[in-house]
């Protein structure tokens, strides 16, 4: 917290005289403006004189406002710059990063990490409908072959944020052998606590911090996770991120799938983080 250090007061416990069942619950959204909070926020502040802040996502669009504004900045500081992990999951997502980095001793330790679930592939409005609707995810068979487009070669290190293996990802493991999901590589001792319920919280935050801090992060599927791991990424200064797209002929170099969140530097990170 100590980044918000200036900005906004942070206390660790609440006031012994405030007690959370009394304060009212405000809902904000994500990409809050002045208006609303004066509209919607401030009247019940003064009125109530304590409240708790509920946060919800009305949309996925984390692009920064044309006109710069103090309250991007100060959003952009909560949601990249102050959240550190609890000292255990720390620690698996230490050993997890350090295990894919040794099996990668042959690329000098790099490693890519796509987001790829299969129960979202599975969702029959992923891929969208109509000519004019803009591919929103792609299979493991499209990932691979867009890896070895863009030039990486059978010998790269791939983590999944799948939790177990499904057959359909076989088609990558065929091409990339060095493909692996958290039960592969995550220590055997941490198994029962972290993955003993598929697609938890806990699995998100770890799949999270590994994209986050990968050589290079490959969103299979569009969303709020491809969003936050861009902002992530942004804030620790590692802006490979490659979007697959349809991109006809084979003349497209690694630039053309560079994430627009970089290459347009649009992103709601960069209101802090340049």
């Amino acid at each position: 917290m100590k980044s918000l250090d200036g900005v906004v007061k942070v206390v660790k416990q609440l006031p012994n005289e405030i007690s959370i069942r009394d304060l009212a619950a405000v809902k904000v959204p994500n990409r809050v403006t002045e208006d609303h909070i004066v509209e919607n926020v401030q009247p019940i502040f003064k009125s109530k004189g304590n409240i708790r802040l509920a946060t919800y996502f009305p949309t996925v669009n984390m692009r920064k406002t044309t006109q710069k504004s103090s309250v991007d900045s100060v959003s952009c500081l909560g949601m990249f710059g102050t959240l550190e992990l609890q000292p255990e999951v720390s620690e698996v997502v230490d050993s997890m990063i350090e295990r894919l980095r040794t099996l990668s001793r042959k690329s000098d330790g790099l490693f890519i990490a796509v987001d790829l679930r299969v129960d979202v592939l599975e969702n029959k409005n992923c891929h969208g409908s109509g000519t004019n609707v803009a591919k929103s995810c792609y299979n493991a068979q499209e990932i691979a072959l867009f890896l070895r487009k863009v030039g990486f070669n059978t010998d790269t290190t791939i983590y999944l944020t799948q939790s177990k293996w499904d057959n359909s990802l076989s088609v990558l493991k065929d091409i990339f052998p060095k493909t692996y999901t958290k039960e592969n590589i995550m220590p055997e001792e941490k198994k029962g606590k972290f993955l003993e319920f598929e697609g938890s919280e806990l699995e998100k935050v770890i799949d999270f911090y590994i994209c986050s801090k990968s050589d290079v992060f490959v969103p299979a599927l569009s969303g709020l996770f491809y969003a936050n791991v861009a902002g992530k990424r942004i804030a620790l200064g590692k802006p490979q991120i490659l979007v697959p797209a349809d991109i006809p002929g084979t003349s497209a170099t690694v630039t053309n799938y560079l994430s627009p969140y970089v290459a347009k530097k649009n992103h709601l990170a960069y209101s802090c983080f340049c």
